[in-house]
């Protein structure tokens, strides 16, 4: 017997009641993070390069220790554990990592996390992450075509488990740019130049980029290697506990790997009105950046 709707959501009101019903069964094996120093928190908000980043980090840590990559898993939150659905899923997130440093995927701002910790951080337009949450959740949260993506603007503004709307998180990592512990770039300009970010993201844990760890770790972070290997990249410790929970059929398409990126231009104007105008009223005056653009501009060294 399972709790909610015992199905895929018709409504956004739906999804909620689904999202409630599955957060209400007891966990038993869940534990909440022990942090420890030089953890690192790969902490991206929802939709903006977190998996990317995830497969990255792991890779490196992997090509580092072993000399070759690593995709023996089920589930790359299996490697990087995800404390905001810990519980959800009943996962130990304190288990033991294959490599070091140890390393956690979250969704959320900085006031949020332990500190004494290493963060890693990639920014997104917000019209994208816009098209690419909405991609996500039909046809897995909700049945395909029931809610409009006029109507989705509500589980936007949510962002994803545990985290925080779009804006917060961005004024929260704007705001630690220049930090030592903070490795914060955009993530069009980590998949444009993926080298350098990879070599970046090597040096900032402390690892030796030589010529075949990042040939290595560019390979497996590529869109059509992640595409061939999208079973490891689909959330399936999540899809496997709302199954069981709440009856959101395991076999729908969870996969947060797109074989094609997010077009910003088919946000409806109504939405992109919306997301302009709070950019306008929190961003803007904070940082004094008018659009995501200029602060892209800001963040990004050169190429």
């Amino acid at each position: 017997m399972t709790a909610g709707l015992g199905r895929r959501a018709r409504t956004v009101e739906e999804i909620g009641m689904n999202m409630g019903a599955a957060a209400q069964i007891p966990a038993q094996h869940f534990k909440p993070l022990e942090s420890q120093p030089g953890d690192v928190f790969i902490t991206s908000w929802a939709k903006s390069g977190t998996t990317m980043m995830q497969q990255m980090f792991h890779q490196l840590r992997m090509g580092a220790a072993t000399g070759a990559g690593d995709m023996d898993f089920d589930d790359i939150s299996r490697m990087t554990p995800w404390e905001d659905t810990g519980a959800l899923i009943d996962h130990d997130v304190n288990g033991a990592q294959r490599a070091e440093p140890r390393g956690f995927k979250s969704h959320r701002e900085y006031e949020r996390l332990p500190e004494g910790c290493r963060y890693v951080v990639t920014l997104r337009d917000p019209h994208e992450t816009y098209v690419s949450f909405y991609r996500f959740f039909s046809g897995w949260h909700f049945e395909p075509g029931a809610i409009s993506m006029e109507d989705f603007f509500p589980m936007w503004m949510m962002g994803g488990p545990g985290g925080c709307d779009y804006y917060t998180h961005l004024l929260s990592w704007y705001a630690r740019k220049d930090e030592p512990d903070t490795l914060l770039a955009t993530y069009k300009w980590a998949v444009k130049n993926k080298r350098a970010m990879i070599e970046r993201l090597a040096r900032f844990l402390g690892i030796e980029p030589t010529d075949a760890l990042l040939a290595l770790v560019e390979e497996h972070t590529s869109r059509e290697f992640m595409v061939a290997h999208k079973d490891r990249f689909d959330d399936a410790m999540v899809a496997k506990a709302l199954e069981e929970k709440v009856g959101i059929p395991a076999a729908s398409d969870s996969s947060k790997v797109q074989a094609e990126g997010s077009d910003a231009k088919v946000v409806p104007p109504s939405i992109a009105q919306q997301i302009d105008a709070l950019w306008a009223e929190r961003v803007a005056p904070a940082t004094g950046h008018a659009d995501f653009a200029s602060l892209a501009a800001a963040i990004d060294p050169p190429a």
